[in-house]
Parts: C-alpha cells; sequence; structure tokens
C-alpha cells in the first residue's frame, strides 16, 4: 500500500512540475524579469527589496531557522518541526524536549516563557524563526542552560489574508489535519485567529526487561497502545503599534482533545514461588484540555531614553483519564481487576516586567523581575476487585518563585562584554492525603546565577567567545501530576514529587570564522535528574520513575560548518561528547565518548521547486550508568508553488526505519533493558492555498519590532 502510495504521489509531482514548467512558461520568464527590475529600485519611503533570506543562519554560536520562507513552513505542527532542527531531540511520547549536550531547554514565544502544551497548540503557519541559543543572557529565567527561542509573524503591509491548509500523513494509521488562518492588518492593528481540526491514530509501543537479583525476579513485558484522538487548536491575537517604541499585544490559543484507546500488554513474570504469562488489557479515555492567553506592553521612557516591558499570561491544564484493566493470567481468559479514575488539574501565573537604558558609550543596563504562582491537584480514586479494596490519593501542589536580575553590557575597543547576575526565591509546598495518611512537602531555597561573556573580535572575519554560567533545572511541573500509568500487575510509570533541582556550572570558549564555529565546553552538575527503576516488595511492584542522580560531568567539541553554492544550501553540525554519570545506588560502566551529526541540504530548484534532505545520527552512548543504542534519522521534502497561491509539499520522515530507543542499567539492585519503539516513519501530503488582497501599508514602518532583541 505504501509503495503504491509513494509511486503515486512521485508521479503526481514529476507530472506536477512537467505541466507547469509548459503552462507557466511564459508568465515565469515574466515574472523574473519583473523581479530582476525590483531589486534595482530604492524607494524614498525606505522600503527595500531584500534578496531572499538564508533558511539556517549561525552567529555568536547560535543557530536560526527562517521558517516562514523555507519548505519547513509545511511541517504538519510544532513539535515536528523542532524535531528537523540541529541537536534537538524530542521524546517518543513528545512529553520532552532535548538538546544534545544542553539538556531540557527554556522554550520562549516573542518575551514568554512557555511549556510544552503551549507549542502544541502553537501553528506553524504563525512562526517566522526559531533560535537555538546555546549561552543565553540572565534574562533568561535560570532555569536552563539553552533556549530555544519561536518569534512570531508580523504583517508589513494592510489587508486581509486567509490560509486553507491540509495535511494527509501515513504512519502505521492515516492521520489527518485540516487548518484555516486568517490575518487582518489595519494601519497599526494587526489580529490574527487559526483553527485547526486533527484526527489522530497514534501508534504506541515500548517493552521493558527486568532481573531483581535481590528477590530472584525475573520480569518482562511488552506493551502496545492504538489512540483514537480528535483534536482542536484553535486561537487569536491581537497586536496594535501605538507608536515608533510603543506596542501593546493580547494572545490567547488553546488545545482540546479526547483520546480513546486500549493498552494491551502481555508479561512474563517469574519468582521464587510461581510464574505466570499475562495478558493486561487497560481500556481507556481520557480528556486534555490546554488553554494560555498572555499580555505584552512596550513603551519607551522618552525623558530616560529607556525601554520598559511588561507581561502577564496566565495557562491552564486540565487531564481526566478513566479506565477498566483485566488480566488474563496463563490463558485462562480475561477477568475484571480494577477501575481508575486520575484527574490532574495545573493553572500558572507569571509577571515580569524588564528595563533597559542604552548610554552613550554604548553601554546598556538591563534590570528586571519576575513573579510566578503555580498550582496544582491530582485526584486518584481506584476500585480493586481481587482482594476487594478502594485505594484513594489527594494531592495538592503549590510553587512561587521570584526573581530579579541585573545586567550590564557593552564595548571596550575590540573586545564586547556582558556580566549578569541572577537571584530567585523558590518556595514549594505539597500535601498528599492517600488512604487517610498525610505527608507533607516542603522546600524553601534561595539562589544566584552569575553569567559573563567576552567576545574577542581577532579580525572582521574571526571571532572568539568566552562564556561562564551557572543555572538550575527545576523539576517539570508535569512532575507534580501523580497520575500512575498502569503496565501490568507488576509494573508501572509514575512521577516524583521528592525531586531536588539541578545545578550546573558551565564553562565554553567558541572561535568562529565567518559563518563557521567550534566550540568547547565543560559542564558540571549536582543532583542530575534521570529515570530510575525501583522495587517496592510490600507490593510486589516495579516503578519507572525520575530521580536524582549524586552528580554528572562532561565535555563537548562542537563544529557548525555551513556551506551555500548557487541553488545548493547546507547547514552541518558536528558534536563530540564525553559525559559521566554517577550514583552510589547504581553499578559503573566504562565511560566513552560519543558523536552526534547533523546535515541539512536545501537545493532551490527553477520553477519554485524547493527540495529539503535532513538527516542526523548518533552512536552509542556510554555515560557511566547508561548504556544507549545509536540512532539515525533521514528525511526528504519537496514543495513546489503552482499559480502564486497553492503550494503543494510531499515529505518523507525516517525513509530508512532506524529510530528505534533503547537502554541498558543496573541500579538498585534491578537490572532493566529497555526498548521504546516510534511511529515516526511517515508520508505525508501538504496543500496549502492563500487568497485575499494584500496592498502596501499608509503606515510605513522603517522598523520592526518584532521583541526578537529585547530579551537576549
Amino acid at each position: 500500500m505504501k509503495n503504491q502510495l509513494i509511486l503515486a504521489l512521485s508521479t503526481f509531482l514529476i507530472s506536477s512540475i512537467a505541466y507547469s514548467q509548459e503552462v507557466q512558461k511564459e508568465q515565469d520568464v515574466q515574472k523574473e524579469q519583473e523581479e530582476k527590475k525590483e531589486q534595482k529600485e530604492t524607494e524614498l519611503e525606505g522600503v527595500v527589496v531584500k534578496a531572499a533570506p538564508k533558511t539556517f543562519t549561525t552567529k555568536n554560536g547560535n543557530i536560526k531557522l527562517d521558517v516562514a520562507n523555507s519548505i519547513f513552513n509545511a511541517v504538519p505542527n510544532t513539535l515536528d518541526l523542532l524535531s528537523k532542527l540541529p541537536k534537538i531531540q524530542i521524546s517518543p511520547d513528545k512529553e520532552s524536549i532535548t538538546v544534545i549536550g544542553k539538556g531540557n531547554p527554556l522554550i520562549y514565544i516573542d518575551n514568554q516563557k512557555v511549556e510544552i502544551n503551549d507549542l502544541n497548540a502553537l501553528d506553524v503557519a504563525d512562526i517566522k524563526t526559531i533560535e537555538i541559543i546555546n549561552n543565553p543572557s540572565s534574562k533568561y529565567e535560570a532555569n536552563g542552560r539553552v533556549v530555544i527561542l519561536i518569534t512570531r509573524k508580523l504583517s508589513k503591509k494592510e489587508g486581509i489574508k486567509v490560509d486553507l491548509t491540509e495535511n494527509a500523513s501515513f504512519k502505521k494509521f492515516f492521520n489527518n489535519s485540516f487548518g484555516v488562518r486568517a490575518s487582518l492588518k489595519k494601519n497599526k492593528t494587526e489580529f490574527k485567529t487559526n483553527f485547526n481540526y486533527n484526527q489522530l491514530t497514534v501508534w504506541e509501543s515500548n517493552g521493558n526487561d527486568f532481573d531483581v537479583s535481590t528477590e530472584n525476579i525475573t520480569s518482562n513485558y511488552l506493551t502496545e497502545a492504538v489512540t483514537k484522538r480528535p483534536q482542536f487548536l484553535f486561537g487569536s491575537g491581537i497586536f496594535h503599534k501605538i507608536n515608533e517604541d510603543d506596542y501593546v499585544s493580547f494572545n490567547f490559543n488553546g488545545r482540546t482533545q479526547k483520546d480513546r484507546f486500549d493498552i494491551t500488554t502481555d508479561t512474563y513474570n517469574k519468582d521464587e514461588n510461581s510464574e505466570n504469562f499475562i495478558k493486561t488489557l487497560n481500556s481507556s479515555n481520557e480528556k486534555r484540555n490546554f488553554y494560555n492567553a498572555f499580555f505584552n506592553y512596550n513603551h519607551k521612557i522618552k525623558s530616560i531614553e529607556g525601554l520598559l516591558f511588561t507581561g502577564v499570561q496566565y495557562s491552564r491544564y486540565a487531564q481526566n483519564l478513566a479506565g477498566n484493566i483485566y488480566h488474563n493470567y496463563n490463558a485462562n481468559g480475561y477477568n475484571f481487576s480494577q477501575s481508575r479514575d486520575q484527574k490532574f488539574n495545573i493553572t500558572v501565573f507569571s509577571a515580569r516586567t524588564d528595563f533597559e537604558k542604552t548610554f552613550k558609550n554604548e553601554m546598556k543596563l538591563e534590570v528586571g523581575a519576575l513573579v510566578l504562582k503555580a498550582d496544582a491537584t491530582t485526584d486518584f480514586y481506584a476500585t480493586i476487585q481481587n482482594p476487594a479494596a478502594i485505594q484513594t490519593s489527594d494531592y495538592t501542589f503549590k510553587e512561587r518563585n521570584i526573581a530579579g536580575y541585573t545586567q550590564l553590557s557593552g564595548n571596550l575597543k575590540k573586545v564586547n562584554y556582558s556580566f549578569g547576575l541572577r537571584t530567585e526565591q523558590t518556595i514549594i509546598e505539597g500535601n498528599t492525603i492517600s488512604n487517610a495518611v498525610a505527608v507533607s512537602i516542603n522546600k524553601n531555597y534561595n539562589n544566584l546565577f552569575p553569567k559573563a561573556q567576552l567576545n574577542f573580535a581577532v579580525d572582521s572575519t574571526k571571532t572568539i567567545t568566552l562564556n561562564y554560567s551557572k543555572s538550575i533545572v527545576r523539576p517539570n511541573y508535569s512532575a507534580t501530576n501523580q497520575t500512575l500509568t498502569y503496565i501490568n500487575p507488576y509494573f508501572a510509570f509514575a512521577n516524583n514529587v521528592n525531586l531536588n533541582p539541578t545545578i550546573i556550572d558551565e564553562i565554553s570558549a567558541t572561535f568562529e570564522y565567518k559563518n563557521s564555529s567550534l566550540l568547547i565546553a565543560y559542564t558540571k552538575k549536582s543532583n542530575p535528574v534521570y529515570f530510575g527503576t525501583f522495587y517496592d516488595a510490600s507490593e510486589n511492584l516495579l516503578t519507572l520513575k525520575t530521580a536524582n542522580f549524586e552528580k554528572e560531568s562532561g565535555f563537548i567539541v562542537e563544529f557548525t560548518v555551513p556551506y551555500t553554492y548557487k541553488f545548493w544550501t547546507v547547514n552541518n553540525v558536528f558534536n563530540g561528547i564525553i559525559n559521566r554519570l554517577d550514583d552510589k545506588t547504581a553499578v559503573a560502566i566504562p565511560t566513552k565518548p560519543y558523536f552526534y551529526g547533523y546535515s541539512n541540504s536545501v537545493f532551490k530548484l527553477p520553477k519554485e521547486i524547493e527540495l529539503s534532505v535532513t538527516g542526523w545520527g548518533l552512536s552509542s552512548q556510554y555515560e557511566g550508568v547508561f548504556k544507549s543504542s545509536g540512532l539515525f534519522s533521514m528525511d526528504l521534502a519537496v514543495s513546489k508553488t503552482f499559480f502564486k497561491h497553492f503550494d503543494c509539499t510531499v515529505s518523507a520522515n525516517d525513509i530508512f526505519r532506524k529510530v528505534k530507543y533503547s537502554n541498558t542499567y543496573s541500579m538498585n539492585g534491578i537490572h532493566t533493558k529497555g526498548n521504546y519503539y516510534t511511529d515516526s516513519h511517515m508520508i505525508s501530503v501538504t496543500v496549502k492555498y492563500s487568497f485575499g488582497k494584500i496592498k502596501d501599508a499608509v503606515f510605513k514602518e522603517k522598523s520592526i519590532d518584532e521583541n526578537t532583541n529585547r530579551i537576549r
């Protein structure tokens, strides 16, 4: 079926290209002549026609992707788009993001810090650029060593534009997505709205082999789930430019979905007294709702030539999971085991203000403050059949974070400097009542986070940059979710509310020559967080959950080498890494260096055809505790524009079916080998039709501030 589909798509694409070459030949020649003429013209009002932007650009060790003007704007969703960027890895369940050599990133949309749920609700068509900032300044929260900065589009012209997008993708199952986006620009005000309906069928599978030597237990399982997921994404926003320096904006987006799925698991379990083969059926229904709104105000205080920014954000996430579980022991038929009803809610409110002033000697002073308040609740109720019992648990979580920072930057001859200090206080209160037994968690800690950067310009093409930073990684809000994922009678996935934050010290040096760069960095961590396996003898239950390890340290060497030749642009990133993790509960293994490579090639072909080839690979990793298998993936995409308003993109992801995660480790007397299978092999077709009347705006924007420089 898939081979026939590939053949049909290829035939469609080739015939479409041939047709367009004949039909549009004269029109294209005329268009090329007009474009050449426009490039020579410069209007007195300040509007200049520029050359087409590069897909990837690098500066100061950071990598920026131009989404709006590249083939990447046809990727179905934001998480899939991020997975195509260098060094970014998305977990198989799409619940977390990792940057190779950096860990979990901070994520910003314009001026606002967001979480992964915000990305799920963000439409790719609204994204202008994505930048990976390797050494973020003190303006950013200290909770991270790397920032993914997403900048959304703003129009420079007046009028109304509507985009209709249809995406059909073929994985193990058929998935479909339809979207409508509209934008209205009038003078200094722009309004945007979007709506997407996704009909998804998601396949997931994983397995683990356990050997509990202290209890003489051997257990393994293989589980599979197919989820029917109707999903709605929606959002609206308004941006008003008060004057050349002041603006105000408001945005709202949301995501709502219903999941209906059966988790089927085959389990083998042997201990001293018994041996069982069990088939488990977990029939579940789940609802997830996420809403996010934020307000920004930017004002220039002309009396002191200072810039003041104020932002307020409110987010809410709700999850309701209900399921019935049945077991079939040794082929004797399914019997009802238990019913589970689990609810999780979290709300987050944050407000920030930033002030910056540039002096006549180009020295810049920046100060700011942040207040954050998070509240979460988890309610669990289970009815167990044999032996008859009722289990209940109520968990409440409160976090308060107050932060302030100051930063001074400027130039001294050929040296560009930046020194910053951030202070943060975090207060955490947690209360659990489980079957009438209460447990409290109280944490209150203060931290100082210094950062320093020196940039030496050797000449016009060579630069040396030195960095030092201290940062913190706090547990994700999802860790407060006490919802238990039940796999079989002997194993479950769970979160850990007792996690301590990870403190990170990093020093690095970067040498840049034109657009290429060489980075060398050393990192030291205390209390790093990873998944570990734990056994509860009283319940005869194995649990996989996050835990604090003792320490971690490592070196990384990174090369970034872009290249452009006529119609071909390629961006390459190569990493050599050696990383060691230590913990007294784990069995140590030899540490070995491993390698990561990424390459993206974009070919600008005649007749508005664009071809993209993306490949990345990661060798096997030996990191003191964990041994993980290597990975490799290659994606292809071809895009063609028809009649100016109609775009078609055909793409194939993981064409060699090589993305499968596996790792091995021993801790707490348990040897674990896990395999996590992905459904990343995909063929998709995306078509977009745009219509609307666009004309030059009466209000001429000589400089468009889209917030990209405010928080760096």
